[in-house]
């Protein structure tokens, strides 16, 4: 076989968690005693506490030594894998690099150390970031107020469902406007958060050249429209023309317009939201600004309306006062619910705005040219790929940040899937590419999204890894698909994770549900190098 054969070995720890490496008496620290003066400044504590909110016994937490403690998440962190490890391209995920260097200031103790219910004079600077990052938010999408308050993604999709709720519940048209149009290819979350917020969601289905018509949305907009929510680019890294003809045709309806820039990364200093005639739009800080995107925590939505729904924005949200400082406007008003509590996740803030300002505007666009350079790059190396095809081939036009491709004709022509190339490339040391977003209506998808912060040698060896496993595919299909063979979990047995007595949420489910597998389910499981 041609192409790149790989040496990677991952790590294979068969860790037990953290809960079970507990020794009673083990300490790792030994925390000093409360000072007198404190102690008898504030009395006993838990017993100003109301009786049903103290504890009857201590917590059941792990008593485990310093060292065995950096030895167990060093193990772990050895069967990870990740763009701090190697080359990834995750599509849809925008994965990119975070310097380490907004970590290191996020972590200070000038922002560590806050609480979020100081007194509003000790919280000034970081009101005052918080402000600065806000009139940075205007100026790249055009909003007039943007919220942090959103927790990810989804959230922040789900804040411009309630907006438009709000704003239509404020005109008495509630009633009548209950529908809410997205597109197949747009984020799933912009079909399912208008839902969850008690619209119902009409998706349109893309025509030849992969996206949604005009005629299309002509014919679902009716005065039942209360507002228009897509990605664009769409998930498949095409940018529908008609965008703002969109727009105008629902704005003419009487809907408002959101536009979800969770693929906005080869936007940033080309094309803002409100220019397009949106009325709200919103951007995932830890994807396009380098929160970062990862370990599905610390994530952060930022939401920006135009003035006119600027009311309707939940509290509280930072001002400027006449004393020529910040204050916290816990005023509700017309404002929607809280989405989360306080202010957000500062710290992704923090990240975000030190992200941006170390590159500056020209570097912003820089960004987004490098990233639709990069991505096509990829384009013409992967259409030599065998097996791989790019949907709708009537549509020429240069693809913006990713693609969706697709292994429809080696998979018909060898038995190997996509799923099967994605197991594999584990094995070649690069991180796995994503499938598709439902509803998945590629065949046999494979999402890449190279971003800007990968060199040319680094797509190339992700490009040998696609390659020689295509190769393989089509030479020895039944090793293609038994992957991955050198990671540190080998192939999942299909019918664990789909037999929830195999797995728990909890480490009181895990126990529970432990005591209970049968000898069959613990083969299984323990299978799988530190399966459970």
């Amino acid at each position: 076989m041609s192409g790149q054969r790989s040496a990677f070995r991952a790590a294979r720890w068969n860790e037990p968690l953290i809960t079970e490496l507990s020794e009673s008496g083990a300490r790792g620290v030994v925390p000093p005693a409360v000072d007198a003066g404190i102690v008898a400044a504030v009395g006993d504590v838990a017993a100003k506490l109301p009786a049903g909110a103290r504890r009857a016994s201590v917590p059941d937490l792990p008593e485990v030594t310093q060292h065995r403690v950096l030895r167990h998440f060093l193990r772990l962190s050895q069967m990870t894998m990740g763009f701090d490890v190697t080359t990834d391209m995750m599509g849809t995920c925008t994965m990119k690099y975070s310097p380490k260097v907004h970590d290191h200031i996020a972590r200070g103790a000038r922002l560590a150390d806050l609480h979020p219910l100081q007194a509003e004079e000790s919280l000034q600077g970081l009101l005052e970031l918080m402000h600065r990052f806000n009139r940075i938010m205007c100026e790249i999408s055009g909003m007039d107020e943007f919220t942090f308050q959103p927790a990810s993604g989804a959230q922040g999709i789900y804040t411009n469902a309630c907006l438009i709720r709000a704003y239509h519940e404020s005109r008495g048209e509630l009633g009548q406007r209950d529908e809410i149009i997205t597109t197949s290819f747009s984020h799933p979350a912009d079909a399912a958060t208008p839902a969850v917020a008690g619209f119902k969601v009409i998706t349109l289905m893309p025509g030849d050249m992969g996206f949604a018509g005009i005629d299309t949305l002509k014919a679902a907009i009716s005065e039942r429209t209360a507002g228009l929510m897509l990605t664009n680019p769409e998930d498949t890294g095409q940018y529908n023309p008609h965008i703002r003809e969109f727009v105008d045709l629902v704005h003419e309806a009487g809907g408002l317009c959101a536009y979800d820039q969770a693929n906005g990364n080869p936007l940033l200093g080309v094309v803002r939201a409100a220019d397009t005639g949106f009325d709200m739009c919103q951007f995932n800080l830890h994807k396009t600004f380098s929160a970062p995107h990862g370990a599905l925590g610390m994530g952060c939505a930022a939401v920006g309306v135009k003035e006119h729904l600027r009311k309707f924005l939940p509290r509280p949200i930072v001002t400027d006062n006449d004393k020529g400082g910040y204050s916290l406007d816990y005023d509700p008003g017309d404002g929607i619910d809280r989405i989360r509590a306080f202010i957000g996740n500062v710290h992704a803030v923090l990240k975000a705005y030190s992200w941006v300002m170390s590159l500056g505007a020209e570097g912003l666009r820089a960004v987004a040219e490098t990233a639709v350079l990069n991505n096509n790059y990829m384009i013409s190396k992967m259409r030599n790929v065998p097996g791989v095809t790019i949907p709708w081939p009537a549509n020429n036009y240069p693809k913006l940040e990713q693609v969706r491709y697709s292994f429809e004709k080696m998979s018909e022509e060898t038995g190997v899937t996509s799923h099967d190339v994605i197991d594999r490339m584990v094995d070649f040391g690069v991180q796995h590419c994503m499938p598709s977003h439902v509803p998945m209506l590629v065949p046999e998808p494979f999402t890449v999204e190279p971003g800007e912060s990968l060199t040319i040698e680094e797509m190339d060896h992700m490009l040998n890894a696609i390659k020689s496993i295509a190769e393989e595919a089509y030479e020895n299909a039944e090793k293609a698909q038994g992957g991955p063979y050198n990671a540190a979990t080998t192939k999942i047995d299909n019918d664990v994770p789909e037999d929830p007595d195999c797995w728990a949420f909890t480490y009181r489910g895990y126990q529970r549900k432990k005591e209970m597998w049968t000898s069959d389910q613990r083969r299984k499981i323990e299978h799988h190098q530190g399966g459970y």
